[in-house]
């Protein structure tokens, strides 16, 4: 069963900026583009597990601060040569808030 998560509000991720979100699976990374759209990726990069989260946000991707493999935000797919995938978290926004969606095993901590 997948259940939704109000984890902050769309103003709390700056533009062209990330913020983290952790639940019991690990953390999910929130990003905010310049056009103001709102997507979530698991935060480890598929290649060597960096954190997205610090990655510098271009358009609709994110480039990984590690080996510089730049991912897709909206469909998690490594753009370019590289190949591999981040898990893409199901994002919405109600009343200026950005809410998640997480199976129950995977709900929020701390």
């Amino acid at each position: 069963m997948q259940n939704w998560y109000e984890v902050c509000a769309v103003d709390d991720i700056a533009l062209r900026g990330s913020r983290i979100v952790k639940t019991a699976k690990g953390c999910v990374a929130l990003f905010r583009t310049a056009q103001n759209d709102i997507y979530a990726l698991n935060d480890k990069c598929a290649h060597k597990q960096g954190p997205l989260s610090q990655g510098i946000v271009h358009g609709n991707l994110v480039t990984c601060p590690l080996h510089g493999w730049v991912f897709s935000l909206e469909t998690g797919e490594a753009q370019g040569a590289d190949k591999g995938r981040v898990k893409t978290i199901p994002v919405r926004i109600v009343e200026g808030c950005v809410q998640i969606q997480l199976a129950d095993q995977t709900a929020l901590t701390g």
